[in-house]
């Protein structure tokens, strides 16, 4: 008989998430509930959390959290980091000792600032400034890696369990507006602290259940404008497509959607002339980013979260809502621990992004 771990399950995973639209602050204790009715949707090899508002003392600051093999690696980055930025604040990720999670590599975060002389002589935003640094630190530091990199946010993540992986970062100490949750069973690369998810650049953060058969395509195409996939994993080049139209392209999430989930070329044909008109541009100009194979992810960045499912739903996903609140898991049990009372949960159709944000100056 095959035991747990002994057989690939490819449509294993699972992502949770849920969102405040008042703004109003929940811990991390339901967003961990949530993903122990799924246990058997992961194997103990990935699991990982992201939390929004949860640094208002520093939300000025960009919040990087990183892994180092060595205290080596760490005094390294440490000196590069201090010729870049200000500084503000540096300390080691509390966690909790717990049996099921071990090997855990040297964990810190940095609140950081850009320094304003050295934005002037590189001409450049911050935003641009800090995905450099992010991708030369991932790139060139040796032991040093660089897993979140947003403003009043942080994603949390490692070798284990995700109920287990929530309890070793003492999640249920943290509030946010915003919560994310995956547990992964790993497809195409081994399981390891860097490759849990969720993946984040800037304030994007992707958690994502399913396996991208155009991993290659995509990959070739988002590394021509600089971006570096050092983890040689889908949800990685995911998360940089998103930053790529949304941050670099001006795109809305509507269109960004369309671009990762477009429409068949038979259903573009069908619709008004001005929908047709754009969707086939955007589907011509982007054409490297359209992501093929089964998926559903959720995308959450400041503000708000996006869900998507592939174009033929090919992975489960669910939404519900309770209140102000807004839930989407991958199943309706993990919604239901919760919030018990959720209601109009529905399964959101292929290629239909579901778009929640907070109510303005909520946040």
């Amino acid at each position: 008989m095959l035991k747990e771990g002994e057989v690939r399950i490819p449509s294993g995973c699972a992502i949770s998430a849920v969102i405040s639209r008042e703004g109003k602050k929940m811990s991390g204790e339901s967003i961990i509930k949530s993903m122990i009715p799924m246990h058997d949707r992961s194997n103990g090899l990935g699991g990982g959390f992201a939390a929004y508002g949860i640094y208002p003392e520093y939300k000025d600051q960009y919040a990087l959290h990183l892994f180092f093999d060595s205290k080596t690696s760490q005094e390294e980055c440490a000196r590069y980091l201090k010729d870049r930025f200000e500084v503000v604040f540096a300390e080691p990720i509390p966690t909790r000792t717990i049996p099921e999670i071990t090997d855990e590599p040297l964990i810190w975060r940095y609140f950081v600032s850009p320094l304003a002389s050295v934005l002037r002589s590189m001409q450049l935003d911050e935003k641009e400034y800090v995905v450099r640094v992010v991708n030369h630190i991932n790139t060139f530091i040796k032991g040093a890696y660089v897993f979140s990199s947003g403003k009043n946010m942080g994603a949390f993540k490692a070798v284990g369990y995700p109920e287990d992986v929530g309890r070793f970062y003492r999640l249920e100490e943290y509030e946010g507006y915003l919560w994310t949750a995956h547990g992964r069973y790993p497809t195409n690369t081994p399981g390891w602290w860097g490759g849990a998810h969720p993946f984040g650049l800037l304030d994007y953060t992707v958690v994502h259940n399913g396996e991208i058969s155009s991993y290659d395509a995509n990959r070739r195409f988002i590394e021509m404008y600089g971006y570096k996939c050092n983890l040689q994993t889908d949800t990685e080049v995911i998360t940089y497509i998103a930053d790529y139209l949304l941050r670099k392209q001006g795109l809305t999430l509507e269109e960004t959607a369309d671009v990762i989930a477009a429409p068949f070329w038979s259903v573009i044909e069908k619709k008004p002339l001005a929908e047709r008109e754009k969707l086939t541009y955007l589907r011509t100009v982007f054409s490297g980013l359209l992501v093929t194979g089964p998926f559903s992810i959720v995308l959450g960045f400041t503000g708000g979260m996006m869900a998507l499912n592939d174009r033929l739903k090919l992975r489960s996903m669910v939404t519900g809502e309770y209140e102000d609140k807004v839930f989407i898991a991958s199943e309706e049990a993990a919604i239901r621990a919760m919030e018990p009372r959720a209601k109009n949960i529905y399964a959101p159709m292929g290629g239909e992004p579901v778009i929640v944000k907070v109510q303005e100056g909520k946040f």
